[in-house]
């Protein structure tokens, strides 16, 4: 369940050079229903790669100007992001199921 991640991967990254400046492993908040959204905003995030995520989380992060993309596969993040920069992410069904 996305809203209860443990912790993120953050990247900053060059988008010109579609390379990754840096990595940061953040804890989350202590759950709370609709506040991630904000609070990934906050820690400068732009866009959210997920396995899955249910349809109301994916509008509350639109609605924040992050773009969602689920259907990732499992896997070394700096290599998801990677292959995200690159225009080689292969993304699968939602598999979230609400």
């Amino acid at each position: 369940h996305f809203g209860h991640c443990e912790e993120f991967a953050l990247f900053e990254v060059d988008e010109e050079s579609k390379e990754i400046i840096n990595q940061e492993y953040i804890g989350s908040p202590p759950h709370q229903p609709g506040i991630l959204p904000g609070w990934l905003k906050e820690q400068g995030a732009t866009v959210i790669i997920s396995g899955g995520m249910g349809m109301r989380a994916q509008s509350m992060f639109n609605q924040h100007g992050i773009q969602v993309i689920v259907g990732s596969p499992v896997g070394e993040p700096k290599v998801i992001a990677a292959a995200y920069l690159n225009g080689t992410l292969e993304t699968g069904a939602n598999i979230c199921d609400h």
